[in-house]
This record gives structure tokens, sequence and C-alpha cells, in this order.
């Protein structure tokens, strides 16, 4: 080779990940204004709620929207730019934590109310910041203590307990209650229908923005009516700059204490999930190291919060959803909207402008935002398995007691002054009732976990003992989930132990579909034909002749059996096995005359494919069962809501 050849220049094999990619100023500044827009509503109406419910002066008020929002401006910066092993480096915008909104209120005006409050609030805030921090390394290792079963429980009260704050701003506010007043009750309702119409024919950003556009037009309304006032504007100073302890030097109270630290602790269980989105969302792994990384930012916001007379932090689900809209994953966009709300923190005529929403507007914008609270712990509420009586304790305990603080407050005032914090606040001592409640069932002594088979005193068979089981007797009691040979079941055992009993349903499943195909054609062969003598004489066995039953197939007229035969013969001809089908799920006998007649024109592979899914659903209704005939009353109580009219 000549000496005077070049050398190609070696190339980097690392490309820059679409989260670390920093876009041209100008998209940086429109999309970062966007996610500026849809935190906006949430981000203030937070101190707006605490200052009327502890009485605070429109002045104060408006200090505590500058320091809100110029403490999130940090607190998105150090999340998603990060430094150290703080701030996860993902698209996560900060702020203010609506579980906090009660306990903060019960503290304030525990300690009376006023600048008293905040500084009592603001200890609290400061000790459960650090907490925070110093429990992040550990928090994945303490997870398993938050199941859906008690993060479900909890945000559905923060939902519920939330919603007397709001409708306390529907009829007026704290200082000027008027339940009677028809012009309060239509601007709250006006708002409220302005929110659901946008959400209902406006998609994307739009959509986000409705609480924001709701607030804005209700309050241009009541002004234009003589009932909003702006006087506060004039005399606010352009500029000003939140300062260190403003109320005062912060007040520290145990009580007020434990309650912000189990506030931080559901927060934390949030944060993970926000996080794991949003890892989703941007295609990037998330690790134990990122979670970690990503509470030590939300302990560290929220010690700053505490001293720049702001509020606990946390990520904003509202943001994580624009992510996904506008597909900008660039964690320097939230930079830019941090910047943004940096510069709007030291406006006061901004914050002022905010102040002077009036109650009624405020208190529709807010009903529609803590009932979506409430049905986001509905909704994580769907993944708990009730068949476990335990979970249904667990959570009819803790909103029992959430509602019986929320509705009835004074009852607070019979427990000495120390325990008024905690028993004062539904969400605090649902909570906790949520989390004690979960350690005594689910992992302390020897919980036997749900019943699972047998009936009550009559052989009951619970999922502990399910997982002690030896093979034999666990195929003798769940081998009749399938006709035939037990092999599934089998390999099922060998998934144990069971966490719950959809761990059980999930491990009979895969058993039965990663089997090979001459097994799942020797399992299908042992069905009965549809409609045929051995299931209504019984012969083909007790669950084959319920499973048919419930269409009538057990019932049949001579005419209607022909045709069964006819379409039963015709398809073990075609492919070879019986026609399954999971007759619960297929309507009458008419219908699965038409369905089985169509199934006739798939190819053998779409068909073997078809029964294997029909036979797992079999399996599962058998196991449904099971479940209740050793659940009896909870099964009664469920089932009266699936009578048919």
């Amino acid at each position: 080779m000549s000496s005077s050849a070049t050398v190609a220049p070696k190339q980097s094999r690392g490309v820059k990940h679409p989260v670390d990619e920093v876009l041209p100023v100008p998209k940086l500044a429109v999309y970062g204004f966007q996610h500026v827009l849809a935190f906006y509503a949430g981000a203030v109406i937070v101190p707006i709620l605490l200052a009327s419910a502890i009485g605070l002066s429109t002045e104060q008020l408006i200090h505590l929207i500058n320091a809100d929002l110029f403490t999130c401006g940090i607190a998105s910066i150090i999340q998603a730019a990060g430094f150290w092993k703080v701030g996860v480096r993902l698209p996560l915008l900060q702020g203010v934590t609506f579980t906090a909104v009660s306990p903060m209120i019960a503290i304030g005006l525990a300690a009376g109310g006023g600048t008293e409050g905040l500084v009592h609030i603001y200890g609290a805030v400061i000790v459960a910041g650090l907490f925070t921090l110093l429990l992040a390394p550990y928090f994945s290792r303490l997870i398993r203590f938050f199941p859906p079963v008690v993060t479900g429980s909890v945000i559905t009260i923060i939902g519920i307990a939330l919603l007397p704050v709001a409708a306390l701003d529907v009829v007026g506010g704290g200082s000027n209650p008027q339940p009677t007043n028809g012009q309060n009750l239509a601007y709250a309702i006006g708002t409220l229908v302005l929110i659901v119409l946008m959400q209902r024919f406006f998609r994307g950003f739009l959509a986000t923005v409705a609480v924001l556009v709701g607030l804005v037009v209700g309050t241009l309304v009541a002004w234009a009516l003589g009932d909003a006032t702006f006087s506060a504007v004039a005399g606010s100073p352009w500029v000003g700059v939140t300062t260190p302890f403003y109320f005062g030097w912060p007040k520290f109270a145990l009580a007020a204490i434990v309650s912000m630290i189990v506030v931080m602790v559901i927060t934390a269980v949030e944060t993970t999930g926000d996080v794991f989105a949003t890892g989703e969302i941007v295609d990037k792994r998330i690790t134990r190291d990122d979670i970690a990384r990503a509470l030590r930012a939300d302990g560290l916001a929220t010690t700053i919060g505490g001293v720049l007379n702001s509020f606990p932090y946390t990520c904003f689900a509202e943001n994580v959803g624009l992510v996904r809209l506008t597909r900008i994953k660039s964690r320097w966009v939230v930079v830019a909207a941090g910047v943004f709300m940096i510069v709007l923190g030291v406006l006061p005529k901004v914050a002022a402008v905010v102040a002077s929403i009036p109650p009624p507007v405020l208190g529709g914008a807010a009903l529609a935002m803590f009932a979506t609270v409430a049905v986001v712990g509905i909704q994580t509420l769907s993944r708990v398995d009730f068949h476990d009586h335990r979970n249904v304790v667990i959570v009819a305990t803790s909103i029992g007691l959430a509602l019986l603080v929320t509705v009835q407050p004074d009852v607070a005032k019979a427990v000495p002054t120390w325990a008024q914090i905690i028993l004062g606040s539904g969400i605090t001592i649902g909570s906790l009732t949520a989390i004690l409640l979960n350690l005594v069932f689910h992992h302390l002594g020897g919980g036997r976990g749900p019943a699972l088979a047998g009936r009550p005193g009559q052989g009951q068979v619970r999922l502990d003992d399910v997982n002690s089981m030896s093979r034999e007797d666990f195929v003798d009691t769940f081998g009749p989930l399938f006709q035939g040979p037990r092999w599934v079941v089998e390999r099922a055992y060998d998934r144990r132990p069971f966490a719950d009993t959809q761990a059980f349903r999930s491990a009979v499943q895969e058993s039965l579909l990663t089997s090979s195909p001459e097994e799942q054609t020797e399992l299908m062969s042992f069905y009965p034909s549809l409609g045929s003598d051995a299931v209504r004489e019984g012969e083909a066995g007790s669950y084959s002749h319920r499973d048919q039953a419930t269409a009538g197939l057990t019932r049949l007229t001579d005419e209607d059996h022909e045709s069964f035969v006819e379409l039963t013969n015709a398809y073990q001809q075609r492919f070879g096995t019986p026609l399954i089908v999971c007759v619960r799920d297929a309507g009458d006998r008419h219908q699965i005359l038409e369905s089985g007649w169509a199934r006739m024109h798939n190819s053998p592979v779409h068909e073997h494919t078809a029964a294997l899914i029909e036979i797992a659903k079999i399996a599962n209704h058998r196991f449904d069962d099971l479940v209740a005939e050793a659940n009896p009353i909870h099964t009664a109580r469920t089932r009266q809501f699936k009578r048919p009219e």
C-alpha cells in the first residue's frame, strides 16, 4: 500500500438517544412552552386551594403562586437535566403533588391557620424531602409493600377526599360559602361543562389544556358580569423573587412530619410508575438506578420547596401524556419548560391574575381534576385480585376510614392533639390503613391466601395450600380444568409458587400454549362434540355438562341435535379434531351453529390456534367455578351485578 494512502476516519458507534437530543432553540421554546400550558392549571391550583382553606390573604397567595412556579422550574431542570446521581434525565416535568393537598390543609389548620400553619407545613415538607432523598437508593426494595391494592386504594382516596375541597370553592370558598347561591353554581357547572366539551370535541394538545381554557373562560365571564376583579394586579410589582423562609422559620411537629412522609412514600410509588411509563414512551430501558435518581430529584426538589415557600414535588402525569402525544422525546424540552416557569415565578403580576380566579370557577375545574384522580385509582384497583377476600378488606377498610374523616372531620377532636393531624386527614388515615393492613394480611404471619378450590368448611384449598401441594394433589385438584390428559396442569405445577390467582391462570395458559403441536392436537381430541349424547348424559364429565348446559346444548330438540351432528361431523372430517367452542362466551345455540359453519372456511393452522384459544377460555371458566365454590359470599355479591335484566 502506498504511504500516501489516506486512512478513513474511525466512526463512532455511539448514537445519541432521542432523549439526549438538543433541539434548535426555536423548537425548544415552542415545545417547552407547550409543556408549560399543559402543566399550568395543575401547578397553580394547589397553592390556591391551600390558601383558601387556611385563610391566607391575596398578597400571600400571590407570593405562594410565584414561589410554586419558581420552584417547579428548578425541580423540572433537576429532574430532566440531572447532576451527579440526582435526576432521571428523562422528559419529566415536576409539579406539586395533589396527594399533599389534604394533609397540608390539616397540618395548617391544626397549627391555627394563616402563616403559622404555613411554617408548620414547611417544617414537615423539609423533613419529608430529606427522608425521600435518603430513602431513594432503597425504595426499589420496598416497592413490594406497595402493590396495586395499596396504591389503588390511596389514589382513589386522594381523589375522593379532595372533592369536598373543590365543593367548598363551588359554593363560594371558605371565607364566604353560599350553598344556595345559584350564580356560584352556574359558574362552577359552566366551567365543568366547557372542560367536558373540550375533551369531547378536541383531540391532541387542545384536549390537554382543557382545564386551563376552562379557568380562563370562566374567569373572563365572571369579570364581564362583575363577579371577578383584577385589582390586585395593579398593586403587584412587575418583578419579585421569592426568598428562603419568607413566611418565617419552619416549625417541626412529629405528627405533621409523619403525615408528610406518608405522602412522599405514596408519591414515590407514583413517580416510579411515571418513570417506567416515560421510559416506555421514549424507548429507553429503566433500571433500579434510574428510579433512585428520580426519587432523589423528588426529595431534593421537595426540600428546596420547603425552603423556598413551596410544597412536595412529583412527576406530572399530564406531561407524560404530552410526550406520548407530541412524540418529542428530548429531555431538553422540559429543561426549556423549567426556564419558562422560573421566569413566570418572578412575575408577581402574572400570579396576581391567577389569584383573581373566582372560587366557583376554580371549584368547577377542581371537580374535574380531582374526580379524574379517583378514576385513576379505580383503574389501578382493576388489577387487584378481589377473589382474595383479604384485598376486599384492605380496600373497604381504608376507603371507609378515609370517608369517615372526610365526611365528619370533627371526629379528629376526639383524639389527643398530636394525633389530630393523622386522624384529621382522610388521605393520611386511609393511606396508613391501606399500608398497615397490606402488611398484616400479606407480609406478616402465615396468611393463607385466597381460596381457590373446595367449599367453606369442606376441604377449602387456599393459595398457600396450592403452593405447598404435592404434584399428585395439585393435579387431582386442578386436572378437571382440561379434558383428558393432565400434562398442562403438571407443567403449571412446575411454575410455583404463585403470587396470586392471576399468576396461577398465567401459568396454566403458558403451559398450554407453549406445548408441542402434537400434544395440543392430542388434547383437542378429548373434547366432546357439541350437543352430543355423551355430554347430555354426563359421560363426558360434570364440567363438560356444565359448560354446554349454559347455552342449552344438553336440552336440544331432535331438529337442533341433528344440526349440531351435521356441523361437528363436517368439522371433524375437514380438520381431524372436534369443533371446540367456549359455549359460555358464544351466545345461544343458533349463534354457535352460525359461527361453527363460518369456521369451516378457515385454514387448518388458523383453526388449530382458534381451538387452543377456546380451550384456554373453557379452562378459565372452570377455574372461575372452582373459585366461586370456594368463595360463595364474594361470588354472590359480584354476580348480583351481572344478572340480566
